[in-house]
């Protein structure tokens, strides 16, 4: 062997080395609900395979597990998953026994409940906001049970028309909401303050954007963190940025990763953005580089309304596993170096160039390595699942809901 192929093969022995370091490191998790039948405000299209049970629901996501590595727990929705409240707990734990799957988040309802027509948390009447606060307060319960850390906060709450409602009165009301329920927080829980410009809100949204969410987790507590949808976002919004602004104020508590192409269109990961999914990915890995101790949630939010349920979640597994990758291997030393001296095109060609290569062969060679197949999703395929649990689930009314 020469000197300069023995030199390339350290070299690459080296890269997937830090590749597979990276993969290893990385989990993601999926949603219950991204298994059942969603849709829009307008209707559903129901799916055959589509998970109506908690039980289906925890065989799916085993099914993705087996197929990936990388989705060990799955977030849970307290009204959809756990209608019975703590009375549930027992049967969950059974099923993350059977299915080798955890619990992963917990996410409180307060949007289907008739009373919250006015909000929720923000709602005019005390009596409202008090029962709002007892169903955070009885996740939170939920959460402890089942060793779950999270409790993911999605308030929809807002109003339509202006001179309808005090939003100034509604920033002390949640305010005190969420004092309320952080002073309820086991050791270890945290409180994931989600936040979304509109929707169903179209006037005004009472935690509208990263800077009310920010201020709310502080107010709250010191286990409150921000949570990060990346559809919750107006158009040509720098998400990296307000990822590196949350990371230096360490108030960046999880993701909940969808694309989108025009509002909160829960389209699968990457679908119509890659690059911009690459970018959040590395101020992750850049924030790592220089030592910060990061504690970061990466979650799934979709609305698999026209994909199949399992064959769009596996892809998306696929795709974050890939972008995740690209970034980790952005030789972030020697950007560092160009960007100090302000080398313009050499820094984005740099950046850029991980972007573009093709680290599928890198992918294939780690799951080779893991025991996990190099093609999941033609695994998939030709493993007869979706073909079994079609049949067995044919004809049946899904549930779910169209959570954002």
């Amino acid at each position: 062997m020469t000197e300069i192929a023995a030199g390339k093969d350290l070299t690459d022995r080296a890269i997937e080395a830090r590749a597979f370091e990276a993969l290893d490191a990385f989990q993601i998790e999926i949603p219950s609900w991204g298994f059942a039948n969603t849709g829009t405000r307008f209707g559903k299209f129901l799916q055959s395979a589509a998970a109506s049970t908690i039980e289906e629901k925890f065989s799916d996501a085993a099914e993705v597990q087996r197929l990936t590595g990388s989705t060990p727990t799955m977030a849970l929705h307290v009204l959809w998953d756990l209608p019975n409240g703590v009375d549930d707990v027992e049967k969950v734990r059974l099923l993350e026994k059977e299915h080798s799957i955890r619990s992963g988040s917990i996410n409180p309802n307060l949007f289907q409940d008739q009373e919250y027509k006015f909000g929720s948390l923000c709602n005019p009447s005390a009596e409202i906001r008090g029962k709002a606060v007892e169903h955070v307060v009885d996740s939170i319960e939920i959460a402890a049970q089942l060793n779950a850390r999270d409790i993911s906060m999605w308030v929809p709450d807002g109003s339509n028309y202006p001179g309808t409602q005090s939003i100034r009165h509604r920033i002390g009301w949640i305010e005190e909401a969420l004092q309320a329920a952080h002073s309820k927080l086991k050791s270890g829980q945290r409180l994931l303050v989600e936040y979304k410009p509109f929707e169903p809100a179209f006037y005004h949204t009472d935690i509208a954007d990263w800077g009310m969410a920010l201020h709310l987790a502080k107010v709250a507590g010191p286990q409150a963190k921000v949570l990060v949808d990346t559809g919750h976002h107006y158009s040509a919004q720098n998400i990296e940025q307000i990822v590196a602004w949350l990371i230096h104020t360490d108030m960046l508590g999880g993701f909940h990763f969808n694309d989108r192409r025009y509002a909160d269109d829960d389209l699968t990961l990457g679908s119509i953005d890659p690059y911009q999914v690459f970018r959040i990915f590395h101020e992750i890995h850049a924030a790592k580089s220089d030592g910060l101790p990061l504690d970061v949630a990466f979650m799934i939010d979709q609305s698999h309304n026209l994909k199949g349920k399992i064959e769009a979640m596996v892809q998306t597994v696929m795709s974050a596993q890939e972008l995740w990758l690209k970034s980790a291997l952005v030789d972030r030393e020697e950007l560092g170096h160009l960007q100090g001296r302000c080398e313009l095109v050499k820094a984005e060609e740099l950046f850029r160039g991980k972007f573009w290569e093709d680290v599928r062969p890198l992918l294939a060679a780690w799951r080779e390595e893991r025991g996990l197949p190099v093609d999941p999703l033609q695994a998939l395929r030709d493993g007869g699942y979706v073909e079994k649990i079609t049949a067995e689930r044919q004809g049946r009314q899904s549930g779910g809901g169209s959570y954002a």
